[in-house]
């Protein structure tokens, strides 16, 4: 980890995490032609992004795109593709362009070209927000999924699917390699729970704890 920074609370943590991010995309579009802003799915980031959504930026030069992605249809409340379009790409930020991480199949194998090559322009990432649970997994690198380690890897795809008893229904992640080369990483976690698992993560690999894998020069940002 590059920097742990802990707040008095959750409010003041999304309002000086969205100005954060908000200058540092105003800084990447200042000296770039557009900027890649990849998100984490869930219930955690859903009040950061209402925030980010009303913010004054170029959003029109902005691709979004998630972490990863449940394989469900956009009508399922699982969808974290969903949450993005309902809480994210709304407001000043509905000029953002999505990159989508599903399309409708029935299993996600056979679709994996077709996604990965909407990703190749847009990378390397430019800002990188990442949650974490409390099993040490990011993204959809779960501890013990069955392509965990060929995910890990430095030559890994752009995407992988993934299963793992965790993760309910198959999934689809960006691999290691690719959320770790983003040029600005930022976790962020809440609660003693996740806190604790973070500071066993370092007496672990990348196996065990997959956000090994990926905080090399991330700052995480806490609050209970």
């Amino acid at each position: 980890m590059k920097q742990f920074v802990e707040y008095p609370d959750r409010d003041l943590m999304l309002l000086d995490l969205a100005d954060t991010l908000t200058g540092q995309l105003a800084d990447v579009l200042r000296r770039n032609d557009s900027a890649s802003f990849c998100v984490p799915g869930g219930t955690t980031p859903g009040p950061l992004f209402d925030v980010l959504s009303e913010q004054a930026l170029e959003w029109d030069r902005v691709s979004i795109f998630l972490n990863d992605e449940r394989w469900v249809a956009e009508d399922n409340p699982r969808s974290n593709t969903s949450l993005l379009r309902k809480r994210l790409l709304v407001s000043k930020a509905s000029a953002a362009t999505l990159i989508p991480l599903y399309t409708p199949a029935p299993e996600p194998e056979p679709v994996m070209d077709q996604l990965s090559a909407g990703f190749e322009p847009h990378l390397p990432i430019s800002i990188l927000l990442l949650g974490m649970g409390a099993d040490m997994h990011t993204a959809s690198l779960f501890p013990g999924a069955d392509r965990l380690a060929e995910a890990l890897t430095p030559d890994a795809p752009i995407l992988m699917p993934m299963r793992a008893e965790a993760a309910g229904e198959p999934r689809v992640t960006l691999t290691a390699p690719v959320l770790n080369g983003a040029m600005l990483k930022h976790i962020i976690i809440f609660g003693a729970e996740k806190r604790a698992a973070l500071e066993r993560a370092a007496d672990l690999d990348a196996a065990e704890a997959p956000i090994r894998a990926v905080w090399s020069d991330a700052v995480v940002h806490w609050a209970e």
